[in-house]
């Protein structure tokens, strides 16, 4: 049975936001500003420290997550792998970073809004991981055939899938989950938007439920 105490705990608040907590420390990832995209609701969260992959406003609201005052020490190492959101090295939409934080010998990964291929030696850097956010809709990121093809070759034992469109949300030149799916038997969808990642999982494509 695990111990929940040593896992990391992963919300998805929708897009590409996720919280991310262990040891009582929470860090949000890539925060949307309000009216950004179509179908959420609009954030109002608390953490002790935010990431963001870019400077688009749809990642970058740090405005809407309140910092908390406990001035907590960080149990996460954070590593950033500069990377690209086009397949244009930057050229169009800019840089991107990919955040991996570790602890406890859990590994977890969010890949931002990746938009280039990976090199062997920049899959060497992020290393095995125990969990990977990717983007799937494709438009602004690789899509989601590229997206299952890197899963393929990152092997984290949970991958979950964000930055897509459904009929509820999203936007409109993104694709559905569709083309990322299909290249899977079985993916596992969960009944809301919270996983816990721990040792001993199973490897598994885990679909997200968003909650308003």
């Amino acid at each position: 049975m695990a111990d929940y105490k040593n896992c990391i705990h992963i919300t998805w608040h929708g897009h590409s936001c996720f919280e991310v907590e262990a040891d009582g420390y929470r860090v949000v990832l890539d925060p949307y500003k309000d009216g950004s995209v179509e179908g959420l609701s609009p954030l109002s969260l608390e953490a002790d420290a935010v990431l963001c992959s870019h400077s688009h406003g749809d990642h970058n609201a740090v405005e809407v997550v309140s910092m908390r005052k406990d001035n907590k020490t960080c149990p996460f190492q954070v590593e950033i792998l500069e990377t690209y959101h086009d397949d244009v090295k930057g050229t169009k939409r800019g840089p991107n970073k990919i955040h991996i934080l570790s602890w406890n010998g859990i590994r977890v990964a969010h890949l931002g809004d990746l938009g280039c291929r990976l090199s062997d030696s920049e899959l060497e850097t992020i290393g095995a991981l125990d969990a990977a956010m990717i983007p799937v809709g494709g438009f602004y990121t690789i899509s989601g055939e590229e997206a299952a093809e890197l899963a393929k070759r990152l092997q984290a034992v949970v991958t979950i899938p964000m930055h897509y469109r459904s009929d509820s949300f999203g936007f409109g030149v993104l694709s559905t989950l569709d083309p990322f799916l299909k290249a899977y038997s079985a993916p596992v969808t969960h009944p809301g938007p919270k996983i816990t990642i721990c040792k001993g999982l199973e490897k598994q494509i885990a679909v997200l439920e968003y909650q308003p």
